[in-house]
């Protein structure tokens, strides 16, 4: 199976009005996604030719407006029984939609959907998406939290509805201008930290949706560099996949397929960030998240004691470290530019330590030895994987 990258989108509209689309899910396949959204069971058979799996979506529940706690017992199994006949076993099922954005008031219906289907399909997924860190806050039904925190929100979330994973969206790399306003950068950068720290708690996987359009006309559009900044620093907190909203425009601007159907620059800037997604998102995977920091960066959540990794390295720009282990203790780091306008010079003093590195190639998808008395350059919003060899 490909590496799961989800555009956020469904096939035929919300409603179903769309029939075909010239741009579909073979496209879908060569902009280097792994699945193809939310299909319909007709969708399957064009899912399985183009390689990817689906999101099985039924446009009587809608995207966010379906009150599964109004749902009864006898009813929750007969629309899981129907839903999942057929299906449970298709390989080019992914999993079943269930709702985007719910309050914490929704979780205890969501928790008897979640429950009822894994009796149906226990080797599926229910996807739920959840609000990010600037949603609105409160404990009652105006908010769309529905809590006072969003750390409360999110473990609420894990320990009561006990989802496959989690998964959140976040557009303020945009909405900051590329992380030009510092209080709305902060909060994304922030946003990562909440999630991770409640996904090891529970031990889930977890996910973020970032922005692959112009989310909102005052914000910046899609470029190679906000598009990787957004990719790399999901992996860097540990994500297990990264998605994007939206892969059609419907209503938004500079989308990779525009309203009259045919691939914007977005798309092809998509394809390639997807391309090194594909490679180093399943090399992310195998290992685990042991650490997350900032250098010459503020944000709240973030480590700030010594690591080695972060020790040894010097950078003109500022940098997003997460380390990683493998099964075996071996040491690994993901660099992250923070810059959208300059090149980083990242320097690497090894020598006290008595190690080696070597860099994971985003063209090869394999290691290659990193000459440390020479600088390593980064393009901003790009990452690199890096090994640490004694």
């Amino acid at each position: 199976m490909k590496y799961p990258i989800l555009p956020w989108d469904p096939q035929h509209d919300w409603d179903g009005s769309i029939a075909e689309r010239r741009h579909g899910i073979a496209s879908m396949a060569e902009c280097n996604f792994g699945l193809a959204g939310f299909v319909t069971r007709a969708d399957l058979p064009a899912c399985r030719a183009a390689g990817l799996q689906g999101i099985l979506y039924d446009d009587s529940i809608g995207p966010n407006n379906y009150d599964w706690n109004a749902v009864s017992d006898a009813e929750m199994d007969t629309r899981m029984r129907r839903w999942t006949e057929g299906t449970a076993d298709d390989p080019a099922v992914y999993g079943y939609y269930i709702i985007d954005e719910p309050g914490a008031n929704d979780f205890p219906g969501l928790a008897r959907a979640v429950a009822t289907l894994k009796r149906y399909a226990p080797d599926k997924i229910a996807y739920i998406n959840l609000f990010p860190n600037y949603a609105t806050l409160g404990a009652n039904n105006l908010s769309q939290l529905q809590v006072d925190t969003f750390e409360e929100y999110v473990e609420r979330f894990a320990s009561e509805v006990n989802p496959p994973f989690i998964s959140y969206d976040n557009y303020q790399v945009q909405y900051s201008q590329d992380l030009s306003e510092p209080t709305i950068a902060a909060s994304y950068l922030t946003n990562l930290v909440q999630v991770r720290n409640t996904a090891q708690r529970h031990r889930l996987p977890w996910r973020q949706i970032v922005s692959s359009n112009q989310i909102r006309p005052s914000s910046t559009v899609p470029s190679p560099a906000n598009l990787a900044l957004q990719a790399y620093t999901s992996l860097a907190a540990g994500a297990s996949c990264v998605d994007w909203y939206t892969y059609y425009q419907r209503g938004y601007t500079y989308a990779p397929v525009d309203d009259r159907e045919e691939r914007s620059q977005t798309w092809y800037y998509l394809a390639e960030v997807n391309r090194q997604l594909q490679l180093v998102g399943p090399e992310i995977n195998r290992l685990r998240s042991t650490g997350l920091y900032l250098m010459g960066y503020d944000a709240p959540g973030y480590a700030q004691a010594p690591h080695v990794l972060t020790a040894a390295v010097e950078s003109s720009e500022p940098l997003m470290v997460g380390t990683f282990e493998d099964a075996r203790g071996g040491l690994y780091a993901m660099l992250v530019n923070l810059s959208l306008e300059r090149s980083a010079k990242v320097a690497f003093r090894v020598e006290p330590y008595g190690v080696t590195l070597q860099a994971f190639s985003s063209g090869t998808g394999t290691y290659q030895p990193l000459d440390h008395r020479q600088p390593l350059w980064m393009v901003a919003g790009s990452g690199i994987l890096v090994q640490v060899r004694s």
